[in-house]
């Protein structure tokens, strides 16, 4: 005997008091779990967005953020809701660069910081904003040059 046809239920979820995802300015930090060591720390930024704060258009950006942490880390999560709240404001790309620096540097101190911001073409041109920020004091071990490999991708060259 054929079973009759189901029909989907429709069901209500209660929306919660905080949606578990928003835009916000906090950054928060953790312990660097090794302060005695320098190492970098990169972060990708793919798909930053703000708007031009004199026509409205979107403006679209690839930021890379370098930095050597000193006693604290900026947390993942609230780097990606901070990068967010900028999607709504108009900015311009050297200020907004430079604004993010500066907030990070207050979170979290860093003996250094480095943000390349690369916006995608605007008019024709594209722009680069470069800033960075060095604690006082702080001078980085000298880079060890390491000799160079061809890339290996596990598969037989025949």
């Amino acid at each position: 005997m054929a079973q009759p046809a189901r029909t989907p239920r429709a069901t209500t979820r209660p929306v919660p008091a905080t949606p578990p995802s928003v835009p916000s300015k906090q950054l928060d930090v953790f312990p660097n779990p090794n302060p005695k060591r320098d190492y970098t720390i990169q972060f990708q930024i793919p798909e930053f967005t703000c708007h031009c704060p004199l026509t409205g258009q979107p403006d679209f950006a690839h930021f890379t953020i370098d930095m050597v942490a000193d006693k604290l880390c900026v947390e993942l999560k609230s780097l990606k809701m901070y990068m967010w709240s900028y999607r709504n404001e108009g900015a311009f790309h050297e200020k907004v660069t430079n604004d993010i620096v500066d907030d990070i540097v207050r979170a979290t101190d860093p003996r250094f910081i480095r943000i390349t911001a690369r916006w995608f073409v605007r008019g024709g041109i594209y722009t680069n904003v470069v800033a960075e920020h060095r604690k006082k004091g702080w001078k980085p071990q000298p880079v060890v040059a390491m000799p160079a490999h061809a890339a290996e991708s596990g598969l037989l060259n025949t």
